[in-house]
C-alpha cells in the first residue's frame, strides 16, 4: 500500500500489522476515506452495505490514535444492540488490538462474575458492551465507574440504524451523556440509510465538534440478481428452497417467529439440513445453529431479522426471503449478505404465498433498485425515558436534588421532542406513586419504587424496552427457547404441541408460577404463536404497490407462476392509476373499499376519522378501509375536505396502554399523549388528502 494514500497517516505500526499481520494488499474504499477525518478527533457516520468493513474503517485509525497519543485504561467504547453481535466481533476486535500489544473485552449480561472482576482491576482498551450493560455499570456499586469510564475518549455505535429507530436509540444518548467526558469522540456505523446527515446529527446529540459523513456504496453499483416467484404456501416455500440451488449455502428470512418455524419444519421434512435463528431461542441454541451454519455446506438456516445485522455466518451463496419484509432496508440489508465473493453478485428470491405479499416483493424491490432507502427517525416523544433516566440516577446516587433534574438530559429531549412540561410532570406523579419520595428539594426512592425497582429488580431499570412475559422451553435440563402464553393452549383441551428450533415439541407441563415449561421432541405436526412481529408499511412503499398494480415494469425477474398471479391480479386493479385514490362498490357483500394506499398509520388514522363521521368502518390495513354500505365519492371527497391532517389520529386502544416501559410512572393523560403522537403520520394523511378520489362502480 502507497504511504502517499491516506493509509500513509496511521501509526507506523498500524501501517506493519496491516501489511504484514493481516496479509491486506489495500485497504477498502470505506476504509480509506475514514483515516483522516477520524485521526482528526472528528464525529463520522461510517455507512457502507453489510459487510462493508466499517468495523475496521473505526478501528484502525482509533487505535493508531491509541498508540500515537498513548490513550491508556478502558479507552474505547464499541456499543452493539446484540449480545450475539457482541460475541461475534469480540475475537476479531481482541485481535487487532493485540497486533499492538492492546487488549479488548466483552462486557454483557452474559459475562460472570470472575470476568467482571478482572476487567474491573486490569481494564481493556477497547471494551464491548450494550447501552443496557453500560447503564447497569453506572448502576452498580460494585463498578467505580467514574475511574472504569472515566477515560473513555471515542464510543463506536455499531448498527446505529437498529438504535436510532427506536427507543432504544433515546436509552443510548441518555447514557452517552451522562457518560460524557471532554473530547470524546462519537463514531456510528451504518447501512445504506436515507437520512445519513440526519442520522449523524441524533449521534451527536449534546456534543460539541466537526461532524462528517462518510458513505460508500462499496460493490452496490453492479446490478442485484433479483427473482420473485408465487408459491401459495410455506410448505411450497419449503418444496421451491429444496429444489433450488443444491449445494450452496442459503439464507432464509421470514417476518415473524411463527413463519420461521413452520418453514424450517417444512425444510426438515424435505431433508434439507436446516438451522434456525430466531430472538424467542436460546442463545445456546442460536449460537449452535450459527456455528454449525457457518462451518457447512449445502444447508439452509432460517431467521427474522436478527441475521440482518452485522453477524458472521461465513459465505453466503443465496439469500431468500418468504412473503416480504416492511421496510426497503431490510430488503438491502439482507440483500447484502451475499455477493462477497469474488465473481458471485449479490441476490434475493423472493417467494410469496399471498397476493398482497408478490406486489409488496416488488414494489420493495423498485424501491430499493431506485436506490430510496427509508430514514432513519426515532419514535416521538419518550416521556418514559425521562422516568428511567430519574430511576436510574436515584439508585445510583440515592439522592437528587430537584434543581439538578434533569441534568443534561435536555439536549436528548430536544432532539427527542419532549415538550419542557414533561419532566416536571414525570417527577410529580413519580412522587404521587410513592416511586419516588421528596424531603428538603431531594428526590430519593420511595416504598413503592424499592419494591418495583430496587435490590434485585434495579436491572429492570437499565432498558427502555418492554419485554413480554415469555415461558422458558425446557428439555431436560437444556432450555430450547421461549414460548408465549398465546400458543400453551390446546383447541380440545389437554396440553398442545408446538414448533420451536423447527422441531415439533409436545408440551408435557407448566409451571406458571415459574414461568417454565417442559416439553419432548415428537413426530406429529405442532404449530406456534407469539404475535407482535408485524409493521406498518410506510407511504412509499404503498405508493410502490400501487404502481406495479398500475403496470409498472418491476426489475425483479418473475417466474411463471408469479407472472401470470400479477397478470391476475393487475387485471382485478384495472382501475388503478397513480396519484389517486379509489371508491370501489362492492355491491355483492353490501360495502364500498376506499383503496388509499397511504400506508398502515395514515390509512388507519382516516378509517377513524370516517367513523367518528358516523360511518361504520368493518377493517383498515396498509391500503384500504372497508366501509358498511354504499359510499358515493363525493360524499367522501365532501367529508374529507374538511379533515386537518395536522389533528387526523387512529384510536388508542385499551390494551395499548400500558405498553410502554415505565407507563406505570407517568400519568394515564401523559402516557394516552405519547401514543397518540407515535402513531401519528401526518405526511402520510396529507399526501392520501392531496389525491383526488376517484369512483369505481
Amino acid at each position: 500500500m502507497s504511504s502517499a494514500t491516506a493509509f500513509g497517516r496511521l501509526h507506523p505500526a498500524v501501517q506493519h500489522h496491516v501489511v504484514n499481520s493481516l496479509g491486506w494488499r489495500e485497504l477498502r474504499p470505506l476504509q480509506e476515506r475514514a483515516i483522516e477525518p477520524v485521526l482528526a478527533g472528528r464525529h463520522v457516520l461510517l455507512g457502507a452495505p453489510t459487510a462493508g468493513g466499517k468495523t475496521e474503517a473505526a478501528l484502525l485509525p482509533l487505535l493508531s490514535r491509541m498508540v500515537d497519543e498513548r490513550w491508556a485504561g478502558l479507552s474505547v467504547l464499541y456499543l452493539c444492540p446484540l449480545r450475539a453481535l457482541l460475541n461475534n466481533l469480540g475475537p476479531r476486535v481482541e485481535g487487532y488490538a493485540q497486533l499492538l500489544g492492546r487488549s479488548a473485552a466483552i462486557w454483557h449480561g452474559d459475562v460472570g462474575d470472575a470476568q467482571r472482576r478482572r476487567l474491573l482491576a486490569e481494564p481493556p482498551d477497547v471494551l464491548l458492551t450494550t447501552p443496557e450493560s453500560l447503564e447497569a455499570m453506572m448502576l452498580s456499586r460494585r463498578v467505580e465507574h467514574e475511574r472504569f469510564l472515566g477515560g473513555v475518549r471515542a464510543v463506536i455505535v455499531d448498527e446505529i440504524h437498529a438504535f436510532a429507530g427506536d427507543d432504544r436509540g433515546w436509552h443510548l444518548l441518555a447514557v452517552l451523556r451522562r457518560l460524557q467526558t471532554s473530547g470524546q469522540q462519537r463514531l456510528g456505523l451504518s447501512a445504506t440509510v436515507g437520512n445519513p446527515e440526519q442520522l449523524l446529527g441524533w449521534l451527536t446529540t449534546g456534543v460539541d465538534g466537526p461532524a462528517t459523513v462518510v458513505m460508500e456504496r462499496s460493490g452496490a453499483d453492479a446490478a442485484p440478481e433479483l427473482d420473485c416467484d408465487f408459491v401459495g404456501s410455506e410448505p411450497n416455500a419449503a418444496r421451491v428452497i429444496a429444489g433450488l440451488h443444491r449445494g450452496e449455502k442459503r439464507l432464509v428470512f421470514a417476518d415473524s417467529r411463527q413463519r420461521v418455524e413452520e418453514v424450517a419444519t417444512a425444510l426438515r421434512g424435505e431433508g434439507v439440513t436446516t438451522f434456525v435463528s430466531h430472538s424467542s431461542l436460546s442463545a445456546d441454541e442460536r449460537r449452535q445453529a450459527e456455528r454449525a451454519f457457518a462451518e457447512s455446506r449445502d444447508c439452509v438456516i432460517v431467521s427474522t431479522s436478527t441475521l440482518e445485522l452485522g453477524i458472521d455466518v461465513g459465505d453466503l451463496d443465496r439469500v431468500v426471503q418468504v412473503g416480504a419484509p416492511a421496510r426497503v432496508s431490510s430488503v438491502l440489508q439482507r440483500m447484502g449478505r451475499t455477493g462477497r465473493r469474488a465473481g458471485t453478485q449479490r441476490n434475493t428470491l423472493f417467494l410469496a404465498t399471498l397476493d398482497r405479499e408478490l406486489v409488496q416483493a416488488l414494489a420493495l424491490s423498485e424501491l430499493a433498485c431506485a436506490g430510496w432507502v427509508e430514514p432513519v427517525v426515532g419514535p416521538p416523544r419518550p416521556a418514559h425515558l425521562l422516568a428511567q433516566q430519574l430511576l436510574g440516577r436515584v439508585l445510583a446516587e440515592g439522592r437528587v436534588g430537584r434543581s439538578t433534574w434533569p441534568g443534561g438530559l435536555e439536549a436528548v429531549g430536544e432532539q427527542a421532542g419532549l415538550p419542557a412540561d414533561d419532566y416536571a410532570t414525570v417527577l410529580e406523579a413519580m412522587v404521587g406513586r410513592e416511586l419516588l419520595v421528596e424531603e428538603a428539594g431531594l428526590v430519593q426512592i420511595g416504598p413503592a419504587g424499592e419494591r418495583e425497582y430496587g435490590r434485585r429488580n434495579f436491572l429492570d431499570v437499565t432498558s427502555l424496552f418492554l419485554t413480554v412475559p415469555l415461558l422458558a422451553a425446557r428439555w431436560g435440563r437444556r432450555e430450547i427457547g421461549k414460548l408465549a402464553p398465546v400458543a400453551l393452549s390446546a383447541s380440545e383441551g389437554g396440553l398442545p404441541t408446538v414448533l420451536l428450533a423447527g422441531r415439533p415439541w409436545s408440551v408435557v407441563e407448566i409451571d406458571w408460577r415459574r414461568q417454565m415449561v417442559w416439553i419432548e421432541p415428537v413426530e406429529e405436526s405442532g404449530r406456534v404463536r407469539w404475535g407482535g412481529d408485524g409493521q406498518p408499511l410506510s407511504l412509499e412503499v404503498a405508493h410502490a404497490m400501487r404502481r406495479v398494480l398500475a403496470g409498472a415494469d418491476p426489475p425483479a425477474r418473475l417466474s411463471e407462476r408469479a407472472a401470470g398471479k400479477l397478470a391476475e391480479l393487475r387485471e382485478q386493479f384495472a382501475w388503478a392509476r397513480e396519484d389517486e385514490t379509489f371508491l370501489v362498490r362492492d355491491v355483492e357483500r353490501e360495502r364500498t373499499k376506499w383503496w388509499t394506499f397511504a400506508g398502515g398509520r395514515a390509512t388507519g388514522a382516516l378509517a377513524a376519522a370516517l367513523g367518528e363521521a358516523g360511518h361504520r368502518v368493518l377493517a383498515s390495513d396498509d391500503l384500504s378501509i372497508a366501509i358498511a354500505g354504499f359510499l358515493d365519492a363525493a360524499r367522501l371527497r365532501d367529508l374529507l375536505s374538511q379533515l386537518d391532517p395536522a389533528t387526523v389520529a387512529p384510536p388508542i386502544a385499551a390494551d395499548r396502554l400500558g405498553t410502554l416501559k415505565f407507563s406505570a410512572c407517568l400519568p394515564p393523560e401523559l402516557e394516552l399523549a405519547v401514543l397518540r403522537e407515535r402513531e401519528r403520520d401526518e405526511a402520510g394523511v396529507r399526501a392520501c388528502l392531496g389525491e383526488p378520489v376517484v369512483g369505481v362502480s
